[in-house]
């Protein structure tokens, strides 16, 4: 018998069956929900990687306190290899006896090499622009309103008079993410002949380079083999994005979850489907072994039909997903100013094996054991149906469902969260359904005709039974925390980001210059004004052991203890901080105490009652550690690693770090600020801030569209599900009508029998999504005080039961026309 010519036959024989187009449904929406988002999260990685050259304003380069020596541009240029040097440095500027401190910028006639310097003459208007020649400079909008310039005005920087080319509006070096002072961007010739980058300067040089990708790892492989300068450190696009690192694997998170769940339900799918197909198949296979085909050779056909139909429907799953991605990418490149990247190939052949994999793992079972099919089922058909043994394969698809939640979710937390979820879902819905067929037995005598029959046709197809209540209530719940849970996530990320968030920093406040400074800015408008005391030292010592002499498994530790330490102290316990060990401080502790933050217990190897001691100016401090706090940096509040008790840091040598909220039309008045308090530095971070919450945006209406795939997947399950027991429903309504039983009758029958299906389901689904959802926010996504929507999850799985309820009903609309005689002849 030639195996796969016969399996093609069959397969063309059978497309007609619900089951096979279920299977092939399913199959599709599992390649395309997980193709989709793979091929999106690469692209947006490459993304990323390209927006971040377009940041540091080349492919890669090469930072150090002093000038750069010429062997690195040689080289560069031998690879082909553009260059640009640039320097940065602060520097006053003066005009009309004012002065302002700028950072400055100054660079070769190169710049940018990546990116695009946006500049804006006199009237307002942009336009795209390059590096300022001799005797001009580009100066911000800050810069301009506090030393009461224009464009086209002459300024004195670096001792030189210098003509304001241009406003500068945006530079392609990270200064619209985070702006410390006014910016200002020079010759590179200007500066040099000024002076201002001879020794002892504070400049900071860079060579800048940009290059095909090959030339670019190329000098990076060498770069890494020399010995680079004293303080001197490559620059890399990876780096470039680390302040937006938080937001993005948040983001990632979201758009895997959505994505595993889908093709989740795409698998309970596709086990129901091949279930049923196992049950229509089994007088054939029992035809074939009476006629002597042996157990081997049925499986192969079995096999073989099923991979006939995989191969088309993966290659329709890959295309669809290459086109979709590419669709989406539209929308989703916006996020990253349109930065072209190609098609990438590797994810959606990666999902589409993935998806073998669900189909093999989940419709093998059935079909395996369809081949174990005696042959005298020929003529008694219950001898097909007889129980067996627990059988190793029914393990396969539990494998594959975890290997899946492990491998789509890159999160071992995830991965175990949703796994128990999910295995909770199950059994708790498998133990409910197991009471109602309980109580059915003994409620049905007495109950209504049509719910006694009802109760009765759950009670007879017990397992059956169990199956429906369990594989509805998985899909649910998947599609509860996709449309309810995730956009209440989402809402709760979006909350942690609120319009007043702080988005000013002010540095170097001194304990005179606190109360004139607040009245200052809450006259411009300002909210949410927080100071804290801010200290700087070093740790000397923990338990009596000098720092220099402690040894360390963490390789962060080395260099904390090598850096200044920022140390605070605060009375009571600020916002995003939560205390997770030990207690916070008393009004007057007897001994000084400190807080450590978690990343320095796990660093350092820190315990409550150890001890520290802090150098701080020419004073020593010895305090205990009394506390550990988790602290979200994500918050963009003020927020330090170690914080002391204030009794004991109160009279320690410090200044003072404040932020608040300004709204934008009033940051102009923060020049005049600015000039009255000129030792303060201003940090702008409203760019970063709007960064962020883009990213909220984009990943919220990424997850409605991947939510359209879930839908349809659901749906799957929802049809499967209640198409799995069709064909016994089909007989028994023939027999009743045969006895006389109305078509009414069977209708209320069946409502009352898929109405209490979608019950125990319904409620499984809130009571599963609720409390993944409430785990998944708290240990994943790390969402202070989220609560799921408990109303709306309640609300929507009543409307899950109704909906099972008029689906199984219109899934017996054609049962209840069909003469009983044309039913019993198909049966």
């Amino acid at each position: 018998m030639n195996i796969m010519p016969l399996a093609l036959r069959s397969l063309r024989r059978e497309w007609h069956l619900p089951e096979l187009r279920t299977l092939a449904a399913s199959l599709v929406l599992a390649v395309v929900a997980l193709g989709v988002v793979a091929t999106l999260a690469t692209r947006i990685e490459r993304g990323l990687l390209a927006s971040a050259a377009e940041l540091i304003g080349g492919d890669v380069g090469i930072s150090a306190p002093q000038t750069l020596p010429p062997a690195f541009a040689d080289e560069a240029r031998r690879d082909g290899l553009r260059t640009n040097h640039v320097a940065s440095f602060p520097s006053v500027a003066f005009h009309d006896g004012h002065s302002q401190l700028l950072d400055v910028q100054a660079t070769d006639a190169t710049y940018p090499l990546r990116g695009t310097l946006e500049l804006a003459d006199r009237q307002g208007l942009t336009r795209p622009g390059h590096a300022p020649g001799t005797g001009s400079v580009y100066l911000d909008h800050r810069a301009l309103v506090a030393l009461g310039l224009q464009v086209g005005d002459t300024v004195q920087v670096g001792g030189r008079d210098l003509q304001i080319a241009a406003e500068l509006v945006r530079q392609p070096d990270g200064g619209e993410l985070f702006a410390l002072a006014p910016r200002a961007i020079m010759s590179l010739a200007d500066a040099e002949a000024a002076g201002l980058l001879g020794v002892g300067s504070r400049a900071r040089h860079r060579l800048l380079l940009s290059g095909e990708p090959d030339q670019v790892q190329r000098w990076r492989r060498w770069a890494k083999s020399r010995t680079l300068p004293q303080g001197a450190q490559l620059i890399t696009p990876e780096q470039a994005q680390e302040r937006m690192r938080t937001a993005f694997d948040r983001a990632s998170a979201f758009l895997r979850l959505t994505a595993l769940l889908s093709a989740l339900l795409a698998g309970v799918a596709i086990a129901l489907a091949a279930q049923r197909y196992a049950r229509r198949k089994t007088p054939e296979v029992a035809l074939l072994r009476a006629l002597g085909t042996p157990r081997r050779r049925v499986l192969a056909l079995l096999l073989g039909t099923l991979g006939a139909l995989a191969l088309p429907t993966v290659a329709l799953g890959i295309a669809l997903t290459l086109a979709l991605a590419q669709g989406a990418w539209l929308v989703a490149s916006q996020l990253f100013g349109n930065v072209p990247t190609e098609l990438p190939l590797l994810p959606a052949l990666a999902a589409a094996a993935v998806s073998l994999a669900v189909l093999a793992g989940f419709a093998l079972p059935p079909l395996a054991r369809l081949a174990d099919v005696p042959p005298v089922a020929v003529f008694r058909a219950s001898l097909a149906r007889r129980v067996r043994r627990f059988d190793v394969l029914y393990l396969v698809p539990l494998a594959v469902a975890a290997a899946l939640i492990w491998l789509q979710s890159d999160s071992l937390k995830m991965a175990g969260i949703l796994a128990a979820s999910l295995l909770g879902v199950a059994a708790f819905a498998a133990a409910l359904a197991a009471l109602l067929l309980w109580l059915a037995r003994r409620v049905a005598p007495g109950a209504h005709p049509a719910l006694r029959l009802g109760l009765a046709a759950l009670a007879r197809r017990r397992g059956l039974s169990l199956i429906q209540a369990t594989a509805l209530s998985l899909g649910l719940v998947a599609l509860l925390l996709l449309a309810v849970v995730a956009p209440s996530l989402l809402d709760g990320w979006r909350r942690e980001l609120p319009a007043d968030t702080p988005n000013w920093f002010v540095l170097n406040l001194q304990d005179d210059q606190r109360s004139g400074f607040d009245d200052a800015v809450r006259k411009l408008g300002a909210k949410e004004l927080n100071m804290l005391p801010l200290a700087v030292g070093k740790l000397a010592a923990i338990n009596g052991v000098p720092a220099d002499q402690l040894t360390f498994t963490d390789p962060r530790a080395k260099d904390w203890v090598d850096r200044q330490l920022r140390v605070s102290w605060a009375g009571a316990l600020p916002p995003s901080n939560q205390v997770v060990a030990g207690a916070w401080f008393a009004a007057h502790p007897a001994h000084a105490e400190v807080s450590v933050d978690t990343m320095w217990r796990d660093m350092f190897h820190l315990k409550l009652g150890d001890t520290m001691r802090f150098t701080i100016g020419e004073r020593s401090l010895d305090a205990t550690v009394t506390s550990v706090r988790q602290v979200d940096w994500s918050s963009f509040r003020v927020n330090f690693f170690l914080l002391l008790d204030p009794a004991h840091a109160d009279t320690l040598p410090h200044t003072w770090l404040a932020s608040f909220y300004l709204p934008r039309d009033q940051a102009d008045g923060l020049a005049r600020v600015s000039r009255d308090y000129s030792n303060l530095s201003l940090v702008d971070v409203d760019s970063l801030l709007d960064r962020v919450r883009e990213i909220v945006q984009r990943v919220s209406n990424a997850v409605r569209w991947i939510l359209g795939f879930s839908l349809l997947a659901g749906a799957l399950v929802l049809a499967a599900a209640l198409a799995s027991s069709a064909a016994e429903r089909r007989h028994e309504a023939a027999l009743l009508r045969t006895l006389g039983a109305r078509r009414g009758q069977l209708r209320v029958a069946a409502a009352c029998e898929f109405a209490l299906l979608g019950a125990v389901a319904g409620l499984t689904a809130a009571i599963g999504a609720a409390g993944a959802g409430w785990w998944l926010g708290r240990a994943v996504f790390h969402i202070e005080h989220f609560v799921p929507p408990l109303g709306a999850l309640a609300l929507d799985a009543l409307v899950a039961a109704v909906v099972v309820m008029l689906l199984g009903l219109a899934g017996t609309r054609r049962v209840t026309r069909t003469s009983p005689m044309r039913l019993l002849r198909e049966g």
